[in-house]
């Protein structure tokens, strides 16, 4: 995996950042730890998690993922070359973006995590009933004390992501440095347009999730066709004649490239205004091998599947 900057962060992160919300749900913590242990020594560095991850399993309550990823953090016995990603808003014990919600969430997640700080610290959802200074401040609060590196921001409205940006500035603190959108091929409405352009705008890097739409874009679903996954009931979004032709077109430029349709996916993410490092995650070593292989898309390849 090649390394990339992570806009105007003093962050270098892999190109592909595992994602971590199928830890402690779908895979547990040996797969965990194994696909953790494979993607390091593949080269990656950018691991994405939750304090929600992953509350939605039966017997969960959130934090899952994060204690996950700390007990192989402590078995590994190295922890400042990785770049650790996690959120705050959406767990149903710690919701919203208050202050005081932000740092008791910070520091719930750092001892999850087993670090003394966090890399990159995303607000997993806007808080209307917040104010942004008042968001923001708690988030400076943590940056002035060492447990947060930086900031970004998941599920912003374009409009709403300028404003906390404006009120940063005005206050003289730290501002959202990156954005985590919901976007793939087939899901591009959320973050092209008004979102892309601010991004550029403002140099503020995209790291989308739900890159592979939900596993939709790996080729494992066609019409008609039961799968056996626990994401299996998620895809009536995706299953429209429109979202079956770009899984065709993905198909076909990975048959032509003798490649796996996870890897073209994610390349055609890579190639898109903004996006710097796409996130997906695997069960095991052998979903994330399908992720890791690096693919070389032409305009023609990356035009057939942007006129879909």
């Amino acid at each position: 995996m090649r390394r990339v900057a992570l806009g105007r962060t003093d962050l270098e992160v892999s190109n592909l950042c595992l994602g971590g919300n199928v830890f402690g749900w779908s895979a547990t913590e040996t797969q965990s730890h194994d696909v953790l242990s494979a993607f390091t020594d593949a080269g990656g560095n950018f691991i994405d998690t939750a304090d929600m991850y992953s509350e939605w399993q039966d017997g969960n309550i959130g934090g899952e993922s994060e204690s996950i990823i700390g007990s192989w953090l402590t078995a590994r016995g190295s922890r400042d070359d990785v770049v650790i990603a996690t959120k705050v808003a959406k767990l149903s014990s710690r919701p919203g973006l208050s202050a005081a919600n932000i740092i008791a969430a910070a520091n719930d997640s750092l001892a999850r995590l087993g670090t003394d700080y966090i890399d990159l610290y995303y607000a997993h959802e806007d808080d209307a009933s917040t104010p942004l200074a008042e968001t923001l401040t708690a988030f400076q609060q943590l940056i002035s004390e060492g447990k947060v590196r930086f900031i970004g921001a998941s599920n912003y409205s374009a409009e709403r992501l300028s404003d906390a940006i404006a009120i940063s500035r005005d206050l003289g603190i730290h501002e959202y440095l990156v954005l985590q959108p919901n976007y793939n091929a087939i899901v591009r409405d959320e973050y092209e347009g008004a979102l892309m352009k601010l991004c550029i705008q403002e140099e503020i890097p995209c790291v989308p999730y739900f890159s592979l739409a939900a596993g939709f874009l790996t080729g494992k679903y066609a019409p008609g066709v039961s799968v056996d996954s626990v994401r299996a009931d998620g895809m009536e979004d995706y299953a429209t004649e429109r979202g079956w032709a770009i899984v065709d077109k993905v198909r076909e430029i990975a048959t032509e490239l003798n490649a796996p349709m996870p890897a073209v996916a994610l390349q055609w993410l890579r190639e898109q205004p903004g996006v710097v490092a796409p996130i997906a995650s695997a069960r095991t070593t052998q979903q994330l091998a399908s992720l890791l292989v690096d693919v070389q898309l032409t305009p023609k390849h990356i035009s057939a599947i942007n006129t879909l």
